[in-house]
């Protein structure tokens, strides 16, 4: 489970990342990143806050909650990883449904590679 620090929870946060943010995909998921901006005056000492979008097109609720509660888990050791203040939002995609969690792991670490290089 990840603290409620660490959760995007506004439908605003998830739009201003997803519009705003850099992008990666993979077969099975896309993430999206915002860093904090070098522009800002005051270093943020925010936490790093992650939000799930899982789709009716992944599966039935059962299939969905499953693969949400998988990509938590993967995410919950990797988000301390992050830069303070950074945003992320990783969409499921339909073969979300039938990966493992280490097929999640992996696709999540490549992604998340991808877009912050």
């Amino acid at each position: 489970m990840l603290p409620a620090a660490h959760r995007l929870t506004s439908g605003q946060d998830f739009g201003l990342v997803v519009r705003r943010g850099r992008r990666a995909g993979r077969s099975r998921l896309v993430v999206h990143v915002l860093l904090p901006s070098a522009t800002d005056e005051q270093p943020t000492l925010a936490p790093s806050k992650v939000g799930f979008v899982v789709s009716k097109a992944v599966g039935n609720s059962v299939v969905r909650h499953r693969v949400s509660r998988r990509l938590r888990h993967v995410l919950r050791d990797r988000i301390l990883r992050l830069p303070e203040g950074t945003s992320l939002v990783v969409r499921a995609l339909a073969p979300a449904a039938t990966a493992s969690s280490a097929d999640l792991a992996q696709d999540f670490d490549a992604a998340l590679r991808k877009v912050l290089r």
